[in-house]
């Protein structure tokens, strides 16, 4: 969990405004002893997290996981997020060029 809120540049405080769950709760599955929560609280971090529960418990992919997760997608977007607006556009060109030429519409 903590990788994936570094990932996506949260706090804990982003992640409890984003769940509802307090802020000391969930340091406590995060914290050096962590605890595994409950289905219903796991469920609800993953969602706001955008991965899933196999993933947030267990920190590998699902088999039949959607391309989001992708460890080259994810990435791909990180390094789009750090980049200047004209070069960020640049990229967007170069991804539409090649999405043509594989003939994937």
């Amino acid at each position: 969990m903590r990788a994936e809120l570094d990932f996506l540049g949260l706090t804990v405080k982003d992640l409890s405004a984003r769940t509802g769950i307090a802020q000391g709760t969930l340091n406590c599955y995060l914290g050096v002893r962590a605890s595994m929560p409950p289905a219903d609280i796991a469920a609800k971090i993953a969602s706001a997290l955008g991965v899933t529960v196999e993933f947030l418990v267990t920190g590998q992919k699902a088999k039949k996981q959607n391309r989001l997760f992708d460890t080259n997608v994810r990435s791909t977007i990180q390094i789009l997020l750090e980049l200047g607006e004209k070069d960020a556009e640049t990229m967007l060109g170069i991804a539409k060029v090649l999405k043509k030429q594989s003939g994937k519409n």
